[in-house]
């Protein structure tokens, strides 16, 4: 995907810089992702990708430097105001409640009131979260075994599929995915990889961290390399190869951008 400059970034980074204690994980960091992209971020352990995927999602204050949304200067100090821009978070441990089915996962913490008297008596609307949930899930190809079956024994692919879902319900112009594929079967990963296919198709931005170079290939628009802390490389995915993309994690590689 190509993009001139006269397009603005849904989610931008300028100078990001973090420190803790004598350890400076970001080091002026700049970051840039379009609508309807995936951009793909990768580094080696300590490389500053979870402190940066942090700062942007609102988990981390940072030392200095500036994030804009939609081109606006922002102010990202905890989650719950990265979700109300539009920006959702799919952590590698899901933060899905196993107890609960797939539809109260999906609406956990903005569950729908009843209308009338029922909603001040705190009975909720059921029906119209069921509705919701399975319009969520079929949007995106996800096969849900059941919306009433507890999602702790579901399959680890079915959970992913829910927690993608459900960051996209929210989701208005960003979603996070930290290693979506990890421990994960070859046909799970598979529909994972096809499901942020339809997200970018959707006109959202997805930032794909992973550690799989196929994966990344396969799936991302672009990639961002971090190293030490530093943005090292931007590379149009389709054009660069395995070798390439270790030699930039690495330093092997001097970093260049396109």
């Amino acid at each position: 995907m190509t993009h001139t400059e006269t397009r603005t970034p849904v989610l931008e980074a300028r100078g990001l810089t973090r420190s803790f204690g004598a350890v400076r994980a970001l080091d002026n960091v700049d970051f840039e992702l379009y609508p309807g992209e995936v951009v793909a971020l990768i580094g080696d352990n300590g490389a500053g990708k979870s402190t940066l995927v942090k700062a942007l999602s609102g988990s981390l204050a940072v030392d200095s430097g500036e994030i804009l949304y939609n081109g606006n200067p922002v102010e990202l100090n905890t989650p719950s105001q990265a979700s109300a821009l539009g920006i959702e978070t799919v952590y590698q441990d899901l933060a899905l409640a196993p107890h609960l089915n797939p539809v109260q996962n999906m609406f956990l913490g903005r569950e729908i009131a009843a209308a009338g008297l029922k909603g001040r008596f705190g009975f909720l609307d059921n029906k119209a979260m069921r509705l919701r949930s399975k319009t969520a899930f079929d949007d995106l190809g996800a096969t849900v075994r059941s919306l009433s079956d507890p999602v702790g024994g579901m399959s680890g692919g079915q959970r992913q599929a829910i927690a993608i879902a459900r960051a996209v319900a929210w989701a208005k112009g960003v979603v996070f995915l930290d290693e979506p594929t990890a421990a994960l079967g070859v046909v799970q990963t598979k529909n994972v990889l096809e499901t942020i296919r339809r997200v970018r198709d959707k006109g959202v931005g997805v930032v794909f961290i992973s550690h799989s170079m196929p994966h990344v290939i396969d799936v991302a628009d672009r990639v961002q390399v971090l190293r030490l802390g530093h943005r090292v490389a931007t590379l149009q995915a389709k054009e660069t190869s395995m070798e390439e993309l270790v030699g930039a994690m690495t330093g092997a590689i001097v970093g260049k951008n396109s």
